[in-house]
């Protein structure tokens, strides 16, 4: 049966009892749908709601909502099984269904966010062919043009990868807004006319863990993985990132299932369409 995580926009205070109260109803109701509510988490400074539920489709799931409490998700996007834990972290889960921070901490989590990689085509290749002195002078103008569309986009960098930058975001359509800007940037870029660095871009949205200042985690992996898998001056990105991007007019080309390492079923991907598209705003 597919799971789907649901998103909840909510207006004003968050108020946890009643979203206790809103879980526990939807339970009482939800048999009649045959539809499981597993879990839910808050970012309360967001003001949102996430569930994550099995049901055979979307719409039953919203019919519990509906006929539980009437709070009706703005948005459900369908998660592949063997990275819902990516979306949600591995965090215990309450009595009242809330997740909690790994150690049993009322500290509810964060939310998803969106983790992006870029990496630098052939980069031993490139060093071999025009010496290490011009390699970094190379190096340096992907690091500058990065740091400045994730200052640009209000992205924060994880860590430097040798040949890339590992970075996250809040939001996901600011992902993507910075990924393109870093692929416009460095094709017009005086320094690099001759097109001699080319990168390969990869996001997904879910929710990482943290520790130590450094993310990892399902959603990491995937983003690693579809960045690897992306061609020069290709940006690919998860389905999740594209159904978290829905009316902010980016357009995005379907790259269709791909068999990516570490993970047992093909993953969906999407290509995002950058080259001679009107920057977003």
């Amino acid at each position: 049966m597919p799971h789907y995580l649901d998103i909840h926009d909510l207006h004003g205070a968050v108020d946890i009892d009643e979203l206790a109260k809103a879980h526990a109803a939807d339970v009482e109701v939800q048999k009649k749908y045959g539809v499981n509510y597993l879990k839910y988490w808050v970012n309360e400074s967001r003001g949102k709601v996430f569930c994550l539920v099995e049901a055979p489709n979307a719409e039953a799931a919203n019919r519990v909502h509906r006929e539980a409490h009437g709070l009706v998700a703005q948005r459900l996007i369908e998660i592949d099984p063997d990275i819902a834990d990516g979306y949600l972290g591995g965090g215990e889960i309450s009595a009242i269904g809330a997740v909690l921070m790994p150690g049993g901490a009322t500290e509810r989590d964060p939310a998803i966010r969106t983790i992006l990689f870029t990496d630098i085509v052939e980069s031993t290749a490139l060093t071999q062919s025009i010496g290490d002195e011009a390699a970094m002078k190379m190096l340096d103008l992907h690091n500058s043009v990065v740091r400045q569309a994730l200052a640009d986009s209000g992205g924060r960098e994880v860590k430097h990868t040798g040949d890339g930058i590992m970075a996250s975001f809040v939001s996901a359509a600011a992902a993507v807004k910075c990924a393109t800007e870093v692929q416009r940037a460095l094709v017009q870029h005086e320094e690099n006319r001759d097109r001699v660095v080319k990168l390969r871009i990869g996001a997904a949205a879910g929710e990482p863990v943290e520790q130590h200042n450094d993310l990892f985690g399902c959603t990491v992996q995937l983003a690693a993985r579809l960045c690897a898998q992306a061609q020069p001056e290709q940006i690919l990105v998860s389905h999740g990132v594209v159904e978290l991007c829905l009316g902010k007019k980016f357009s995005f080309q379907d790259a269709g299932e791909l068999s990516l390492k570490g993970f047992e079923r093909p993953v969906r991907a999407h290509a995002v369409v950058w080259a001679n598209e009107p920057a977003a705003a």
